[in-house]
């Protein structure tokens, strides 16, 4: 399955797949272990980030960098064995995101979504669905972008009246990241009271292909960080879809089956990217303290003068690295990101944990035996590592300036997409609603109902 370029995109600049073609042979061995995947992943953001900050002003839809991406097989690192994937738990792929995200946060924002979708039919599927999409992503070695903001209305699913085995999805989506430069979109829609009165609205996600002729790309995406992704919106006219596909629900009758969609695991989607977003949140802020710290290294000048007047004893330093508050700021800053480091892996761990016991596969199905309270635990965590690594990203990628110097504000420098990009995301949803949220947890043991944000 090919790419999408749709049309509309014949007018817009893209990034050139040719300039990475070398590591589709270098990187033609799949890692053996999962030491090897967060290698591999550490191998993508050293060839990202030297040129991060120039690819990044020239905002190029990303097509070059998804091609590095298919080339490393970072794509199927959750992928079976048996279909040529990697197999690896999500723990090990959350790692993967993070590290990526140090080269380069667009990149390893899109990676962290592709994984997100890829994974979907294994949490709404049914096992035949499982299979089915599972076995062509990951043998194919195809991206996945999403068409599921949730603050938009939904796309409307009617039926299709010359087919009563397909359904008709229409509407249109702010957010589509990745989606542009995908093979295959998540689309996800509620179905019309006129077309299934006794529906009451229940909404249906599925795969399609990105070719398909009834999806369009504006190519408006102009935030002011996170550039690389292809965010913006997308229209969808009347792209049909066979009941057969409609992920979690019994084609013959047209209705949800309640052992997959009814029960607590069918919600983990919410909690599996939000945790995307962490990760990737801390790969950016670990990332802006490392250069900032090459900086000083090399080119920050320590203050020739003193403030203490003629009772001032010390002299001044006489370089950037022995500089009292330049030290103080790294040791903070680095002490901060080592704890939330590890309530973050902590948060992978328990969440990898969750899907290898109880994920849907072809050979056995125990998602229902997942409880409420399970969920919500797992839930909790993860926001309060959202909440840490929020505050110590935004922290840290604002104060690597007082540590840099003046001189370090060049736009040739960078440092300013750090957190330019963690600013762009951590607006993705309130987190005073996650602090809340843990605060509601911890003082009354009360677990979130689940949403579309939690």
């Amino acid at each position: 399955m090919a790419s999408s370029q749709n049309n509309q995109d014949t007018a817009h600049s893209s990034s050139d797949p040719s300039i990475y073609q070398d590591y589709e042979s270098k990187w033609s061995t799949l890692p053996s272990d999962s030491a090897g995947w967060v290698q591999r992943a550490k191998d993508v953001a050293a060839v990202l980030a030297p040129d991060a900050a120039a690819r990044e002003k020239a905002n190029r839809t990303p097509r070059a960098e998804v091609a590095l991406l298919k080339h490393s097989g970072l794509l199927k690192i959750l992928g079976p064995k048996e279909y040529g994937g990697g197999e690896q738990p999500w723990s090990v792929a959350y790692q993967a995101i993070r590290e990526v995200a140090k080269g380069d946060g667009s990149i390893g924002m899109l990676l962290g979504y592709h994984l997100l979708w890829a994974f979907s039919s294994s949490i709404l599927g049914t096992p035949s669905q499982i299979t089915k999409w599972t076995a062509l992503i990951t043998s194919q070695n195809l991206f996945v972008g999403g068409a599921v903001n949730p603050r938009d209305s939904d796309l409307v699913i009617t039926a299709d009246p010359n087919n009563s085995a397909k359904i008709i999805f229409n509407g249109s989506k702010h957010f589509t990241t990745g989606a542009a430069v995908s093979d295959l979109i998540v689309l996800e829609g509620s179905l019309s009271s006129s077309s299934f009165p006794e529906s009451g609205g229940a909404h249906i996600f599925a795969y399609v292909p990105t070719t398909d002729p009834g999806i369009t790309f504006s190519f408006n995406w102009d935030a002011i960080g996170l550039r690389l992704t292809e965010s913006g919106s997308a229209q969808i006219s009347n792209v049909v879809v066979s009941w057969e596909d409609a992920l979690g629900w019994d084609a013959s009758t047209k209705q949800p089956l309640p052992d997959i969609l009814g029960v607590p695991f069918a919600t983990l989607l919410l909690p599996t990217i939000q945790l995307v977003f962490t990760n990737f949140y801390l790969g950016i802020a670990l990332a802006a303290l490392d250069r900032a710290a090459a900086y000083t290294r090399k080119s920050t000048r320590p203050w020739p003068y003193l403030s203490g007047g003629e009772r001032e004893t010390v002299a001044p330093a006489e370089k950037a690295t022995d500089e009292f508050y330049i030290l103080s700021t790294y040791g903070t800053h680095h002490a901060h990101l080592l704890a939330a480091t590890a309530l973050v892996d902590q948060a992978n761990e328990r969440l990898s944990g969750l899907f290898a016991a109880y994920a849907g596969n072809h050979t056995r199905d125990n998602r229902g035996e997942v409880t409420a309270l399970q969920r919500g635990e797992i839930s909790e965590l993860i926001a309060a590592a959202k909440i840490v690594v929020t505050d110590v990203g935004l922290k840290v990628t604002t104060d690597v300036f007082e540590v840099t110097g003046s001189r370090a504000t060049a736009s040739k420098v960078g440092l300013d997409r750090f957190w330019r990009d963690l600013r762009t995301h951590t607006l993705h949803d309130p987190i005073a609603y996650k602090r809340r949220e843990v605060g509601r947890w911890m003082l009354l043991g009360e677990i979130p109902t689940p949403t579309w944000y939690t």
